[in-house]
């Protein structure tokens, strides 16, 4: 299945409180069980004013529809073509 890298711009959600991760995380997990397995929420990385989150699914579409279900921003949604880490530079 595809792989997406989306950036949502949320200010100040750096600063957010364990209850209000689980808040979203909840919300988020309930659209996904509405949407069915063809998107599938794998981690994500909150920073000051960004969450970049990692998702599977089938088509770019469906991680649109995720977003505007749970009324979450997807400034960028961007399909990982290619995936590199240290090991990459071992022959």
């Amino acid at each position: 299945m595809p792989k997406f890298v989306i950036e949502r711009s949320i200010p100040q959600i750096g600063a957010a409180t364990a209850a209000d991760m689980l808040a979203i995380s909840q919300k988020s997990c309930g659209v996904l069980r509405e949407l069915g397995p063809e998107v599938q929420w794998v981690h994500s990385y909150v920073t000051g004013d960004k969450i970049y989150c990692v998702y599977n699914a089938s088509t770019e579409d469906l991680v649109r529809e995720h977003a505007r279900r749970g009324g979450f921003p997807a400034d960028s949604v961007a399909r990982v073509v290619s995936i590199i880490d240290p090991t990459t530079a071992e022959a």
